[in-house]
Formats: C-alpha cells, sequence, structure tokens
C-alpha cells in the first residue's frame, strides 16, 4: 500500500490567464499548496510525476517534467518526467510514484497534474483534445468529437439495452447541483434552473445528438496534486498519512471507439476493458464490489460516461444504471454517493489534472474534510478516470488511515 501524505486541489473557477499567469504559474501554486498539506518541504521530495496532456497545443510548453524545478527551487536535480494520456494522464502519474516507492527506489514522490485549456476560445479549446482520439481516421468531419463519441456511447446503450435521455440530464444536474457545495467547483456559481436540465433548446441547447450543453464538461484551468510515501518514511519520519491507495487497476486499448463497441458485442458490458480496471482495483484491494465502498469519485466528461461508470461499477445489473438514476442511489445521502464533488461536469475538468484530482476529493472523504460535499462515515472510496473514448483507464481505491 502507498500513503497519500497530503494533497490540494487549485480552484477550477479560475481563467489565469486573465490574470496574467500561464502554467508556469499555476504549477508553483499548487506544488507549495500540496507541500503545505503534507507538512513538508520541497526539500523531502526525493521524485516527481507530473500528469499534463496537452501542453503543447494549448499553450505551446512542453518538457513539463522539468516545470517543477522550474518554478520551486529546492527541487533542481529532483528526477522528474511528464505523462501523456489524455484525460487520465495524473493517473499514469500516479501508477509510475506508486512503482517507484514500491520498488524501493524513493520513498517521498510527488504526483502533480495540470493543464491549461482557457487561454483559446472555446471551440479551438475543445477542438485540441481531438487529439486523443485516432486523428485523421476517426475524426474527420466531426467538429465536436468528444461529445459525438460519448453520444455514440449512449446510442450502444440504446441499442443494447435501451436508454432514457431523462436520465442523462438527471446525471448532469446531479453533479451541478453537487458542485455548488465545493469550493473549488469550476461551476459553483453558476444560476441554474429547471430549464437548465430540460429538452428547452434556450437554456439547454443541443451540443450532439442527445447530448445538450449540461450533458458535457467545461473548458477549464487547473491543477492538483498529492505527496504519495512508503511505511519506510512513515516509520523514519514518525509522520501520519491521511489515506492510503489500497488497490489499483489499469488498462489500456485501441483508440478506435469502433473496436471497442466490435470487440465488446459478445460481452454484456459496453466496456469490458473499464469493468476489468475496476474489478483488478477491487481485487488488489481485498473487496468484493461496492458494497464495500462509500462513495466513488467517477469520470462523467459527458453524461454517458457517468452513465456507463454506474453499471460497470456493479452499482447496477450490466445495461440497468437508470435504477440507480430513478432511486436516487447517486446522491449525497443515497446508497451509492457518486461524484459528491460535482464530479468533471460541475466541478470541472482540466484533463490532465483530473485523475490527481479524484484522489484529493478521495482523501478528503476519508479524512471527513470535504466540507459541504462530505459524504457522511466515508472510510473507502474508489476512483475511475478515463482517457479518451475510454482508451487508458485507471481506478484506485482509497481508505482513511488506520494509524
Amino acid at each position: 500500500m502507498t500513503a497519500i501524505l497530503g494533497g490540494h486541489q487549485t480552484d477550477f473557477a479560475r481563467n489565469i490567464a486573465k490574470q496574467d499567469q500561464d502554467v508556469s504559474d499555476l504549477t508553483k501554486e499548487a506544488i507549495e499548496a500540496v507541500l503545505a498539506d503534507a507538512g513538508i518541504d520541497a526539500t523531502d521530495i526525493e521524485s516527481i510525476h507530473v500528469g499534463n496532456a496537452f501542453g503543447q497545443l494549448y499553450n505551446g510548453q512542453g518538457h513539463l517534467g522539468a516545470m517543477p524545478a522550474t518554478v520551486i527551487p529546492e527541487l533542481w536535480g529532483v528526477p522528474a518526467m511528464r505523462h501523456e494520456a489524455a484525460c487520465a494522464s495524473s493517473s499514469m502519474a500516479t501508477l509510475a510514484a506508486m512503482a517507484e516507492i514500491e520498488a524501493g527506489r524513493y520513498d517521498c514522490v510527488l504526483v502533480l497534474g495540470v493543464e491549461q485549456e482557457k487561454n483559446m476560445p472555446g471551440a479551438q479549446a475543445a477542438a485540441v483534445q481531438t487529439a486523443a482520439a485516432w486523428v485523421g481516421h476517426e475524426t474527420e468531419g466531426v467538429e465536436f468529437f468528444w461529445p459525438y463519441a460519448f453520444n455514440r456511447v449512449a446510442n450502444e446503450y440504446d441499442r443494447r439495452y435501451g436508454i432514457n435521455d431523462e436520465h442523462l440530464r438527471a446525471i448532469g444536474e446531479l453533479n451541478l447541483r453537487n458542485a455548488q457545495d465545493n469550493p473549488n467547483a469550476q461551476t459553483r456559481m453558476w444560476n441554474l434552473t429547471p430549464e437548465s436540465f430540460s429538452d428547452d433548446d434556450h437554456a439547454n441547447p443541443v451540443v450532439e445528438g442527445r447530448l445538450r450543453r449540461n450533458d458535457v464538461t467545461q473548458i477549464t484551468d487547473g491543477a492538483a496534486g498529492v505527496v504519495l510515501v512508503s511505511d519506510r518514511w512513515l516509520e523514519s519520519r514518525r509522520h501520519k498519512p491521511k489515506a492510503r491507495i489500497v488497490g489499483w487497476g489499469h488498462t489500456t486499448v485501441g483508440l478506435p471507439i469502433d473496436q471497442k463497441f466490435e470487440r465488446s458485442s459478445d460481452s454484456e458490458y459496453v466496456m469490458p476493458h473499464v469493468r476489468r480496471a475496476i474489478t483488478d482495483a477491487f481485487g488488489r484491494a481485498g473487496i468484493s464490489g461496492t458494497d464495500d465502498l462509500d462513495a466513488i469519485e467517477t469520470h462523467d466528461c459527458m453524461t454517458p460516461s457517468e452513465y456507463l461508470a454506474i453499471d460497470h461499477f456493479g452499482i447496477t445489473a450490466a445495461g440497468e444504471s437508470f435504477k440507480a438514476v430513478e432511486e436516487g442511489w447517486l446522491e449525497r445521502d443515497g446508497k451509492m454517493p457518486v461524484n459528491a464533488s460535482g464530479g468533471l461536469i460541475g466541478g470541472g475538468h482540466p484533463v490532465g489534472a483530473t485523475g490527481a484530482r479524484m484522489l484529493v476529493d478521495s482523501m478528503k472523504q476519508v479524512t471527513g474534510t470535504a466540507g459541504g460535499y462530505q459524504v457522511d462515515g466515508a472510510k473507502r472510496v474508489a476512483t475511475l478516470n478515463i482517457g479518451g473514448s475510454t482508451a487508458t483507464t485507471a481506478s484506485f481505491i482509497v481508505e482513511g488511515s488506520a494509524e
């Protein structure tokens, strides 16, 4: 098991370009806050892993593994590297950090996810993210690729099991409502009405197919990070961790969404590799399933991705995600709270930072420090973070520290 010593998320409502800042400022701010929460100095960090998806495309800045040492002098000389896996970039950074700790290479590792996206017009910023698909093969002639892709996921559910668009609207409504209680959520100050979650073409216009504006996550600036440490480090320093990562799962499949549908044609799950990442995490954590969880932070880049997560986690049987929506199971006080933070739709989605942000919110839940969006009595939380159309999938199980 790897311990989480501390973590931090920046305010996802900010537009840092309008504050005359860039990704370097965001990196510096996040690292200083993560170290403060962990109660350590920069000189204690032995290795660094940075998750970032689209740095070169949004602002021309690559080589972000070297950015921490650029803005924090005490990190000069500390080994660091950048990881890219679309929306799962900082989950890959986390897995690499955990592997270093488990191998005994390092005992105190910083994981940071960072992305600046709001320095260009919204449509252009969204188009940048098409790079996470199979460019030139599945992207031609599609204006907004990711709404298009997840509309296809919804259509595949419709073909196999049937789907009611009202259940998608309800997922968006829940996550935007939950975000109202999160002081770092991008949409926390939005003025929402019942029409915001309806088929009203003015209040909730169509983006692609059956997906409307509030089925879709926002373009976001933000960073999140955690400090991970070994038991050796804890014993030598007599520090108490805030939480532990007790299980993980990771699967990677091909880029095209068509391949995924073809390969899952004989499975009860639309994306069986996503199910496997989740069950691998369950197995490594020594738990049987969602009955052993108190909450879930899942990827809801679009409402169909959360609809998919519901049955793939096993909250319902395959194809029956609608039952959890109708019965209120996903509410903060429901049978299985999902995205109490507001998730991506409510909270914001700075792509390279999302996996790390999920770990920060999981840490807050199991330590009882989530404030207005706390799930009562939460002791074990699962995450699900996907890159692209689930080409890269990661799941973690986070528990409160018994120490």
